[in-house]
């Protein structure tokens, strides 16, 4: 178990005895399957950004509290320096870094997102989301698959979203890819 994403099922866990609700009420309330709600919990298994903000929505808790185990906590700004924002390796492939981790009510979640480069045969993983997205390439190139519809984003490149459309992306040359997401 990777132990980052066993702190997460933590938190989930948490939060779930929190509110005083069996494993079973809250994988219906949450929408997900008893089995993979278990293995969620126990961290068994890759927690989908998607699965994290609908557990959050539902229980409305900000996703970086589950992601990264922080209570926002200014309401005015919140300064991230370049390489100091709370990150999660969710996957071996991305590794999250929360730009606005302390900020209260926000409206969006930003985060700089790295993909590292994957053999060519590799799939796609598909992720859908309620709401909307933002992604500007910093650094690297890569496929960025909506919807059925394949785009090469390079250094610079941006691209707005319905997140509710299946999308995913992968890292180009052999090299890793940084862009800003942010998830609205």
């Amino acid at each position: 178990m990777d132990e980052q994403i066993g702190q997460i099922g933590e938190r989930i866990r948490g939060l779930r005895d929190a509110l005083d609700l069996s494993v079973e009420d809250m994988a219906g309330q949450c929408g997900l399957p008893v089995e993979q709600y278990k293995q969620i919990e126990s961290g068994e298994c890759d927690i989908a950004v998607s699965t994290l903000q609908q557990i959050g929505r539902k229980c409305n808790v900000p996703l970086d509290v589950l992601m990264f185990g922080e209570e926002p906590k200014m309401n005015a700004y919140f300064l991230t320096r370049w390489g100091t924002g709370i990150s999660v390796e969710r996957t071996k492939a991305y590794k999250y870094q929360s730009l606005a981790s302390g900020f209260r009510n926000r409206k969006a979640d930003p985060f700089l997102v790295t993909v590292e480069p994957k053999p060519e045969d590799t799939p796609i993983y598909y992720n859908t989301h309620y709401g909307q997205e933002f992604n500007l390439v910093i650094e690297g190139r890569m496929l960025l698959s909506i919807n059925g519809k394949d785009l090469i984003l390079e250094q610079g490149d941006s691209l707005y979203f319905d997140s509710s459309l299946p999308h995913g992306m992968k890292a180009l040359d052999g090299k890793a890819v940084k862009f800003l997401a942010i998830v609205m």
